[in-house]
């Protein structure tokens, strides 16, 4: 279905549609509201928070509106967007303002309970999903916290800034397309760079 065709239905019916399975048009959404992200970001401008990194903010929590919305616990999915929107962004600018810390720090993230993370239901360990083979071959390969140093420093030190930004989009549940639409980035270059962190990845785990 074009573009065109989705402006037919409210939002609250494509979110319906995505939990269908349709889930191109999450892509429509996002291109939807960008410009609402883009607003946010020149009225949240605080010293210390760059633009850019701003708006990269903002379509992560445009992407956890489309991603969380519930149309029987929330109001308007507009309204739900707005508020996912500024908390992602907030969050951002509350970081910004502290000391820079070094990236690997962010990936900490990595070992705790799904379940901890935005309200998630699922549980495991995100590592073992950024870690798992295919689901043709359901092997994973559970990593033991006390290897977590061994795993940042390869993170830090294998992975290019690139692939480090395209890891933190990866493990907020993202499809390496709507990675490609946050980062600006070609869909084949940002798929391409998951692969290769994925391979990093596992390779590191199996040299524990």
């Amino acid at each position: 279905m074009k573009a065109s065709e989705y402006e037919l239905y409210s939002d609250e019916q494509l979110i319906d549609r995505i939990r269908d399975g349709e889930t191109d048009i999450a892509d429509y959404l996002i291109d939807k509201y960008k410009n609402l992200v883009r607003k946010k970001a020149k009225s949240m401008f605080i010293l210390g928070a760059d633009k850019d990194d701003l708006i990269q903010e903002g379509m992560i929590g445009l992407f956890k509106a489309i991603r969380d919305y519930d149309a029987g616990r929330d109001a308007s999915f507009l309204t739900f967007a707005d508020l996912c929107v500024s908390r992602q962004m907030y969050t951002a600018v509350q970081a910004s303002g502290r000391e820079k810390h070094a990236p690997l720090n962010s990936y900490i993230s990595l070992y705790a309970d799904i379940s901890e993370q935005d309200g998630g239901d699922k549980q495991g360990e995100l590592i073992q999903v950024l870690t798992a083979q295919e689901e043709s071959n359901p092997e994973k390969i559970v990593i033991d916290k006390e290897n977590l140093e061994t795993i940042e420093a390869m993170i830090e030190k294998e992975l290019s800034s690139f692939e480090k930004q395209v890891l933190d989009l990866y493990v907020t549940g993202m499809s390496y397309a709507q990675i490609a639409k946050v980062l600006g980035r070609d869909e084949k270059a940002t798929d391409n760079a998951l692969q290769r962190l994925k391979a990093k990845m596992k390779r590191a785990v199996k040299g524990i």
